[in-house]
């Protein structure tokens, strides 16, 4: 079912959106309508930069400690997402632009999600962590494990 609400919700976004650009329009007149559309969209340019390298700094931060920057990720993918519906002209979409640029709003979705999902860590590099390369680390091979001719082919390979 939820599936099919998906092209919906297309086809009636911008109808609704047609219909609140008639609204304002009624009652601030077409200027102001036309300026708060300009507004929105270079206002969701500077929130998307300023929030945006602020979540950099968090990811990278969460990186050198060794901690898995899922909230972070999260965060930026939101700031994105709210930067370019704030960017499409439209008061519907830059009333759920500006709510996900909020941290608080963030958060609860963020809490949201972590309901259903379970986050695993495959073992990065952390501070804690040899690395898996380098001049340090020796594999010992026996005559039988290398061959300069290939690979021995033994039975079912």
């Amino acid at each position: 079912m939820p599936r099919l609400l998906i092209p919906l919700f297309f086809l009636l976004l911008p109808l609704a959106e047609i219909a609140c650009f008639i609204l304002v329009g009624r009652r601030i007149g077409v200027f102001a309508t036309l300026s708060l559309v300009a507004l929105s969209a270079v206002a969701g340019i500077v929130l998307m930069r300023i929030q945006g390298f602020g979540v950099l700094a968090r990811l990278r931060q969460s990186g050198q400690e060794g901690r898995v920057p899922g909230k972070e990720m999260l965060d930026a993918a939101m700031i994105m997402i709210a930067g370019i519906l704030l960017l499409i002209p439209g008061f519907l979409t830059d009333i759920i632009g500006l709510a996900l640029f909020l941290p608080p709003v963030r958060r609860f979705l963020w809490n949201r999600l972590m309901r259903n999902v379970v986050v695993v860590d495959i073992g990065g590099a952390g501070p804690h962590r040899r690395p898996q390369t380098g001049p340090d680390r020796t594999i010992d091979l026996d005559e039988s494990d290398f061959h300069r001719d290939g690979p021995r082919r033994g039975p079912g390979l």
